[in-house]
């Protein structure tokens, strides 16, 4: 399927002009016949009007000059023939380039005046004859058919010269023509090919809305483009702000449950109750956590974002040295310069800072990220040399709240978070083992 406008445009042009041309070419071939056929009958009309004025009857009989007024009747290689029949066809005069060139053809006088038409010999040779009756001196006994031929070989190369050069005339027009068509599509879809630019860079986060330096046709497409846009950014506002509100009157609840229940564990008769409930509001806090990055890490719709990876990976290092400092983790980057992920800063570093946290956590001491190009995308990986994850419980640990590691307090949602965050944007999260001795989450991205 050809997805370019323009060689789609293209393709058509041409299609019609080659279509237009060939139905043209017939056309013009007829007309140069016609018009090539009549100046021939012209010319012959013209010889045998020289017959003619050169013809005498004297007692009957037709006499004719030794020289004609017109040479070409006797030149012996002319190819102008000339004959002069009586009335009941007999051949009584024939110019001196006939005598090698036996003709069948024979008038019919009938009294038509004169006629102008082809005929085809036995040997295949075609000619062109002009047959005027004539009734000289007014008597019946002195009327004649004078015929001048005319052989068809000329026309026949005539033709097939104008047909060449007319197939060659047509092919370079043809070539012209597409010329000046793609360079007038490529001028007719400049405007196209701004809207797609500014398009990218509202993509990519440059500019806010599309311009209004567009033709009059695009504006309307471009006006409900700018209205969708900033419909997104107000909707996508007021879901941030409800958010906001949402986390800010539960944890004053929340707090003050928790305040309760530190005054419960103050006395030792209420510490089992007290242990529980602050349980609950730890779980409570975590799924709020949960379900708020949930809800505001979606990918916007109309916004591509790019973001350099390895700025990002070392910030969160920076800051989980800080964290381990007792477990000294070394921690090695593979990762080009100027790499960029197709995701939103914020969504990343949640991403990034779960699967970072777990790799601190469970290491032994040593930690590498990774990004490598692939034909369809790019991964991103997080490996770490602890005890890995067991090919049995890869699929589980995804889901919210399942945990492999019961050492440490928490609800299981971290991963959970990543998976959300990963389908979100429409890339995908495996688990493997790796070279270092643990696991490797290897997160692919699909890029454009």
């Amino acid at each position: 399927m050809i997805r370019s406008l323009r060689v789609r445009l293209m393709l058509a042009a041409t299609l019609l002009a080659v279509l237009f041309m060939l139905a043209l070419l017939p056309a013009m071939q007829g007309a140069f016949s016609l018009a090539l056929k009549d100046a021939i009958e012209q010319r012959l009309a013209s010889d045998v009007t020289t017959l003619i004025s050169a013809a005498k009857v004297e007692r009957g009989h037709l006499k004719m000059p030794v020289l004609l007024p017109d040479e070409q009747f006797d030149l012996p290689d002319s190819r102008l023939l000339g004959y002069i029949y009586d009335r009941e066809g007999h051949l009584v005069w024939r110019s001196r380039a006939t005598q090698d060139k036996p003709i069948s053809y024979k008038p019919r006088y009938d009294g038509r005046g004169n006629e102008f038409a082809s005929i085809r010999e036995s040997d295949g040779e075609e000619f062109f004859v002009y047959d005027v009756e004539v009734k000289l001196l007014g008597g019946k006994s002195a009327a004649f058919s004078f015929v001048a031929l005319q052989p068809m070989h000329e026309y026949n190369m005539t033709l097939a010269g104008l047909r060449e050069n007319l197939y060659l005339g047509f092919g370079a027009a043809l070539f012209v023509l597409l010329a000046l068509l793609w360079i007038g599509l490529t001028w007719g879809l400049r405007a196209l090919r701004r809207l797609s630019q500014e398009l990218d860079q509202i993509e990519t986060g440059a500019r806010q809305s599309l311009s209004e330096q567009h033709p009059r046709e695009l504006l309307r497409l471009t006006g409900s483009l700018n209205r969708l846009l900033q419909s997104e950014r107000e909707q996508r506002a007021r879901y941030r702000d409800s958010l906001d509100d949402l986390a800010h009157s539960l944890k004053t609840p929340l707090a003050v449950l928790q305040g309760v229940s530190e005054s419960m564990a103050q006395r030792p008769a209420e510490r089992e109750q007290a242990w529980v409930l602050q349980t609950q509001i730890e779980r409570m806090n975590q799924q709020i956590s949960y379900q708020l990055q949930r809800a505001s890490l979606r990918k916007s719709g109309l916004v591509r974002h790019q973001v350099e990876l390895l700025p990002v990976v070392e910030s969160l290092c920076n800051t989980l040295d800080k964290v381990y400092r007792d477990k000294r983790v070394k921690v090695s980057y593979d990762i080009p310069p100027q790499s960029y992920v197709p995701i939103e800063q914020n969504a990343l570093l949640e991403l990034l800072g779960n699967l970072l946290e777990n790799a601190y956590r469970l290491c032994l001491g040593e930690v590498r990220i990774s990004l490598q190009y692939r034909p369809q995308g790019i991964d991103v990986c997080v490996e770490d040399d602890g005890p890995g994850v067991p090919a049995d419980q890869r699929a589980r640990i995804l889901r919210r709240g399942e945990r492999l590691d019961r050492q440490h307090p928490g609800q299981g949602i971290g991963l959970a978070v990543v998976n959300d965050i990963i389908e979100s944007y429409d890339a995908q999260l495996t688990l493997d083992d790796s070279p270092l001795g643990g696991a490797v989450f290897r997160i692919h991205f699909l890029v454009d």
